[in-house]
């Protein structure tokens, strides 16, 4: 051909595959899976003229071998879009990639289905069939057919070369399922191209589903003298003993605000005053004092010996510890004296403390990563040491979008090279490129603007973006409230808002947490912002947990958490619906998880139908399409309530009715009556 070159040719490929996704930056930055979960890969696959074309994805274990391989679907005919999914069975660094080839069995259904009934070619046609067949039955190699399948061809060959049927009955010899199903397992490929490999980073489960409770430690077990108006702080030792109480709600980790000795030039008082009174802690994410840094211990919550308790305690509940890690001091921190150049000196020869504005941090001096980014680094993959070594297997990171990308990108692959099994959380409210970056560079999990989303359209967009076009990379980690966050809607929502947005958040994601208080139905702010008045990083806030059972808050967490143990299509992520309702308050949901992909062997759907109205009763229908659960479209299925332990027949429609003051949501397991 006049103008081509081979090369040119070779390059395209004579099936192309264009298109892959999920792929970043041509493959920079891996996509993200966990073990057991089901992850999709789409891809456009086409070829000259009319001969029909399929496609097939490919895992590969990190020691290069192939692990298994799924026929894509066509998800969008005419526009030649293919989808497929594989499930990564141990962590490590995979990758994927999509054949695509030419189907000469597809093809010769098509052709001689039409030309027999026309009368046209129809001996030619089971000819080939026949030669089609026997082709694809003698086959040897990775290639090879079962003894079974080969058999069945073998017969099917028989019958498409016995001229005393009909031509009806040879021709349907050559369409029967056994026959398809022998070819859909063992495919006759022809001219097979292969796309790139792609990276596909695989973490263990935590990385992608789990329950998570934020605590100060100081709280738990604080006292006041009213007599000399002192208090004593709780320590590690007495917050551990608020461990079993968490351990029942279900909880997988318990995340520990800043640990570390706490300085005390410009020291904040309550709620953020600029004037603390005797016997005020201070900001634990002041860090930094005579008695040392990140590396060390506030001494009025203990010892490494007392850390070492705690953690252990965690684990003999099946908890897992968290630590939050903030890249700031204290102007008391030892590195300020230390390495004066990993701050920012102004003109006026002080250092600069932290703002965002119109909050002042006067206590927070930021790092300034320009001066001395690997003298930084270093310091800071050390201590991230001194704690994973005490047994912390995941860390909280407080505002990394502060600090550069590179560095992350650097200390995450750092860490993972040496202890795959940590996990980070970002805490980044910011800028969504930024998120998503933090994200691509190596954080397994995000918080996420899910505290924001309150009208059904904003819900509804959110969880399909967070399980859609961001899945392969960012986790999110769904929060109703953090210590710095009272949104509006927990402000005015009473008990029922907090019950609608603990549903949401455990169901809308399969990472979600609480922070301590949650139970207590917190939500006075303090005037003028979105945070409680009071605020526990400036005073001890010990809690009578006595009283929580009178919100039924902590009760419906446990159940919760339970529900998200048993039911796993509720620890995935990707395999969200949105379902359309009649009335503007409420939001249905559904998880979904085939048979072929779940741990149990048996396929698991959930709906969700939440009323985000915190007041009001509100009614409506809820329309589902039952065949994407692999459901009857038009069948009865049993619906059993997993939060009420109700059982109702719904159909495709479905009426509900929920007041919030007695159960805001249906969370039910649809099975096939």
């Amino acid at each position: 051909m006049p103008g081509v070159t081979s090369t040119s040719i070779t390059k395209v490929g004579r099936i192309p595959v264009v298109d892959v996704w999920p792929v970043a930056e041509a493959g920079r930055f891996p996509a993200k899976a966990a073990v057991g979960e089901a992850f999709a890969v789409q891809a456009t696959v086409f070829r000259e003229g009319h001969d029909a074309v399929a496609a097939t994805v490919v895992l590969t274990r990190p020691d290069g071998s192939d692990h298994s391989w799924q026929r894509m679907r066509d998800i969008a005919p005419g526009l030649d879009r293919y989808e497929g999914t594989v499930v990564p069975d141990r962590p490590g660094d995979w990758t994927f990639r999509v054949e695509g080839w030419s189907d000469p069995y597809a093809t010769w259904v098509h052709d001689a289905a039409l030309k027999v009934a026309a009368g046209v070619d129809v001996e030619l046609m089971l000819t080939e069939g026949a030669l089609l067949l026997g082709r694809a039955a003698a086959r040897r190699g990775p290639d090879a057919m079962t003894a079974a399948g080969a058999s069945t061809l073998k017969r099917a060959v028989a019958e498409l070369r016995d001229t005393t049927l009909t031509p009806d009955a040879r021709l349907a010899a050559g369409l029967t399922p056994a026959v398809r199903d022998a070819l859909a397992e063992a495919p006759l490929r022809e001219l097979v191209t292969a796309s790139a490999a792609y990276p596909l980073r695989v973490d263990r489960p935590l990385a992608l589903h789990g329950s998570w409770y934020e605590l100060f430690p100081r709280s738990h077990g604080a006292t006041y003298d009213e007599a000399t108006g002192e208090w004593t702080s709780g320590t590690l030792r007495t917050a551990a003993d608020e461990l079993p109480r968490i351990a029942q709600m279900g909880f997988d980790v318990v995340y520990l605000t800043p640990i570390h000795p706490i300085g005390t030039t410009h020291r904040k008082g309550r709620n953020n005053s600029l004037d603390a009174q005797p016997g005020d802690p201070g900001s634990p994410y002041a860090i930094g004092s005579a008695d040392g840094g990140h590396d060390a211990i506030e001494p009025s919550l203990g010892t490494f010996d007392d850390f070492d308790a705690f953690v252990a305690r965690a684990a003999s509940l099946g908890l897992e510890v968290a630590l939050d890690v903030a890249l700031q001091c204290s102007p008391d921190h030892p590195w300020v004296t230390e390495h004066p150049e990993w701050f920012t000196t102004r003109a006026d020869g002080t250092i600069a403390y932290a703002e965002n504005p119109p909050k002042k941090y006067q206590d927070i001096y930021p790092l300034n990563f320009d001066n001395d980014p690997e003298g930084i680094a270093a310091e800071i993959r050390r201590v991230l040491q001194v704690w994973i070594d005490h047994g912390v297997t995941l860390f909280r990171v407080d505002n990394p979008h502060t600090k550069p990308l590179s560095f992350w990108e650097w200390l995450l692959a750092d860490v993972r090279r040496d202890h795959p099994d940590v996990i980070f959380l970002s805490e980044a409210f910011t800028r969504p490129s930024m998120m998503l970056t933090l994200a691509k560079v190596g954080f397994h999990q995000s918080y996420t603007y899910f505290t924001w989303r309150n009208t059904k359209e904003e819900l509804e967009e959110y969880l399909a973006r967070v399980g859609g076009e961001e899945a392969p990379w960012l986790r999110p980690s769904f929060w109703p409230t953090t210590h710095d966050i009272l949104p509006p809607y927990l402000q005015q929502g009473g008990v029922g808002g907090f019950a609608v947005r603990a549903v949401l958040a455990a169901t809308g994601s399969p990472t979600w947490g609480v922070y301590s208080g949650y139970e207590l139905v917190e939500n006075v702010p303090r005037p003028g912002v979105e945070e409680q008045v009071d605020n526990e990083k400036y005073e001890f806030r010990p809690r009578d947990w006595s009283q929580a059972d009178r919100y039924g808050i902590s009760l419906l967490i446990g159940r919760l958490n339970e529900i998200r143990r048993t039911h796993p299509a509720l620890q995935q992520l990707r395999n969200v619906r949105i379902h359309p309702t009649s009335d503007p308050a409420l939001v249905a949901f559904s998880r979904h998880l085939p048979a072929e992909h779940s741990p149990t062997g048996r396929a698991d759907t959930v709906v969700v139908v939440v009323n985000i109205d915190p007041w009001t009763t509100r009614d409506g229908f809820v329309q589902l399409d039952l065949a994407e659960f692999g459901l009857a479209p038009d069948a009865a299925v049993t619906a059993y309530d997993v939060l009420s332990r109700e059982t109702y027949e719904w159909g495709p429609q479905v009426y509900v009715r929920l007041d919030p003051q007695v159960r805001c949501a249906h969370v039910v397991h649809l099975g096939q009556r």
